[in-house]
């Protein structure tokens, strides 16, 4: 077993990791959103998915955003954890703007300055994963829906890469895409409200 195969195998115990985390919307997720980057950085840089290695480097950054708003809160909530709520229409017209500026961005510079051998796919994926994770932070219900997306597509990618444990875990974050964003919506009806 070569070095690459034993971090893909402890990055796939990490993804376990994050995914239950995520799933119970245990605020210990951004921990192994710390960990996951660096292991899939030096994974996605050795197989060619450019867009995917730097991607890495914007969750590394979120990681600990996430973090501060899911324990802290934001501004102006007098450092309440955040709730988890519905993504407004603004927010999804928001969401999906970025996602088309970004997919056409990654795409043109992998197109031109890497010689990845699926730009389209590996720029999707990206610009997706980029918002979904921000919806993440905001603790948006609806990041289970980006995620269904994201997991689908990846773990195609995955395969047609070679990159079985990926392909596998990402066909497991599909599945639980659906499970977390009933998991969510139940969690966010159990929410009481303090009293401002």
């Amino acid at each position: 077993m070569n070095f690459d195969s034993i971090l893909e195998i402890f990055g796939f115990t990490v993804g376990l990791l994050y995914l239950w985390w995520e799933y119970h919307a245990d605020a210990k997720v951004w921990l192994a959103s710390v960990i996951m980057p660096m292991i899939s950085m030096w994974i996605y840089y050795s197989k060619g998915l450019y867009a995917d290695f730097g991607i890495n480097i914007y969750y590394l950054v979120i990681a600990v955003y996430g973090f501060i708003v899911w324990t802290r809160g934001s501004a102006g909530t007098a450092k309440k954890p955040r709730q988890i709520t519905h993504a407004s229409i603004p927010v999804w017209g928001g969401a999906v703007a970025a996602t088309v500026i970004l997919w056409i961005m990654i795409w043109w510079i992998l197109v031109h300055f890497t010689d990845s051998t699926v730009p389209v796919a590996d720029a999707f994926t990206t610009a997706l994963s980029i918002v979904g994770l921000w919806m993440m932070a905001r603790k948006y219900a609806e990041q289970w829906l980006v995620w269904f997306v994201v997991d689908i597509v990846c773990s195609c990618l995955y395969y047609y890469k070679g990159l079985n444990f990926y392909c596998i875990l990402y066909a497991v974050y599909t599945v639980i895409a659906l499970l977390g964003y009933r998991k969510w919506l139940r969690l966010m009806k159990e929410q009481t409200v303090e009293p401002s």
